[in-house]
């Protein structure tokens, strides 16, 4: 008898800098190929604010503070039989870059910084509202610290 599927907590992070967000382009399971936020799971006796920046750094090599959330995902796959293969909650984060220069990695097959109107066509479902979401709060937390 093989283990349920139980849902992931996983964090993720829209990093911003001079207006563009980083985006990498998954380089394995799941949803390899596509354009993402770097994130992961969330480890035990962690909060969400340090897995999603602790997740940057490990994927792309990026430093940033976190501003807030921007919304939360579920991403649930199937098999080819249609039965759940994984389940995964995506908490999504904004923050500011704060040192670093993105490289790819195990994870991160390519990493670009992108005007967030004009994202790539390949994106995991939801990407866009939540870079949206992310970039708001960017531009307020910005627009707060320069006055």
């Amino acid at each position: 008898m093989s283990t349920p599927i139980r849902p992931v907590l996983a964090a993720s992070t829209a990093v911003f800098r001079d207006g563009r967000v980083l985006l990498a382009r998954r380089g394995r399971a799941p949803s390899p190929g596509l354009w993402t936020l770097p994130g992961g799971r969330v480890e035990p006796g962690e909060t969400l604010a340090e897995a999603a920046a602790r997740e940057v750094m490990e994927e792309v090599g990026v430093a940033c503070d976190i501003l807030g959330f921007a919304g939360a995902l579920d991403v649930i796959q199937r098999d080819e039989a249609g039965g759940l293969s994984a389940h995964f909650v995506v908490v999504s984060h904004a923050a500011r870059w704060t040192g670093g220069e993105p490289a790819v990695g195990p994870e991160a097959a390519e990493v670009g910084w992108f005007d967030p109107s004009v994202l790539p066509e390949e994106t995991t479902p939801g990407l866009a509202g939540i870079v949206e979401a992310a970039r708001l709060i960017a531009f307020a937390a910005a627009s707060t610290h320069s006055t």
